[in-house]
């Protein structure tokens, strides 16, 4: 088990403040985490900010240009403007607040950043030197709670990784597109699927009945009962011709409502967020939208909607 505490160095002389933080997963998987803007949006603020990115262009010369967005709509605006990037190794660029324009905010000192990206296995450490032109600068940073903030943000990182890039992983080991079946239960989805595993002869994908006490849910959801947490989150089955069933279990304990129509969908699995987003717009055309195309905790691009005759679709792009 590898050591993910978060260790801040000061170098006050120096005007340098270093940032070490290891993660469990493999370099290409961190390299995305810091260089995808939809990613990014996903774990850069700290809870309840998000960060909503307006423009990125994720090249020598380009700038990644975000805003964290409070619980009430307020926003803050940074500009990121990469001046090296080694891929996989090393990206260096300035940090400075902004307008939504991108006009720096003198107001606020501007940073210089060397992120260094370290593989070691299947696991990854990242080492950030952060450089000030005054040491006045640096500690205007730190009284401003970037310390507590970007430890916050890295633990979202921790979290993405570990819900986002693995419970996927384990059972879906490409991105090629696929098409499935997917089912909801309100707590019996252990129950069906060995009852479908014994009828069909055949075994669950990779780590089979994964409940939901397995992962850390996000920050935001709501408690959960020690009932609840041995729900299934998810389980995979290939049946005939190589079709995969799939499901979770949606309790009304939950906030769900499942009644007979509304518990089976057919799930797609496109191989671009591009290809999802066409589906999403034509399949859904005089339909009932049920859940926004969005990004989400368990790792996909994912909707979910009726469509106009009345037909359940999932739309699942897994995000790595």
């Amino acid at each position: 088990m590898i050591n993910k505490e978060t260790i801040f160095s000061k170098d006050l002389p120096n005007k340098r403040l270093t940032v070490e933080r290891s993660f469990d997963a493999s370099l290409d998987l961190v390299w995305k985490a810091w260089t995808e803007s939809e990613i990014l949006d996903q774990w850069w603020a700290p809870h309840p900010y998000k960060a909503v990115t307006k423009t990125m262009s994720f090249k020598e010369g380009g700038y990644w240009l975000y805003a964290m967005t409070g619980p009430e709509g307020d926003k803050q605006w940074c500009v990121e403007n990469f001046k090296t990037i080694e891929a996989q190794k090393r990206i260096t660029n300035t940090v400075s607040f902004c307008d939504e324009a991108a006009k720096i905010n003198t107001a606020f000192p501007t940073m210089s950043w060397e992120k260094k990206f370290h593989p070691n296995g299947e696991t990854t450490v990242v080492k950030v030197d952060i450089n000030f032109d005054k040491e006045e600068d640096l500690k205007t940073i730190v009284e401003m709670g970037f310390q507590e903030g970007f430890k916050a943000g890295l633990d979202n990182l921790d979290h993405y990784l570990e819900t986002h890039f693995r419970l996927r992983k384990q059972n879906k080991t490409s991105n090629a597109p696929r098409v499935s079946s997917y089912l909801n239960f309100a707590g019996k989805t252990e129950e069906a699927f060995n009852f479908y595993k014994k009828v069909f002869k055949t075994e669950f994908s990779g780590k089979g009945l994964q409940r939901f006490e397995d992962i850390d849910l996000p920050g935001e959801h709501p408690p959960m009962s020690d009932a609840d947490k041995k729900l299934i989150i998810h389980v995979e089955l290939t049946i005939l011709g190589g079709h995969v069933l799939m499901a979770t279990d949606a309790p009304e304990s939950m906030g769900f409502k499942l009644h007979q129509g509304n518990n089976m969908h057919i799930c797609l699995e496109p191989d671009t967020r591009a290809e999802t987003e066409r589906l999403f717009k034509e399949l859904s055309e005089g339909g009932t939208i049920t859940m926004p195309l969005a990004d989400m905790f368990f790792g996909a691009y994912f909707a979910e909607f009726t469509d106009k005759y009345g037909i359940n679709w999932m739309l699942n792009h897994q995000t790595v």
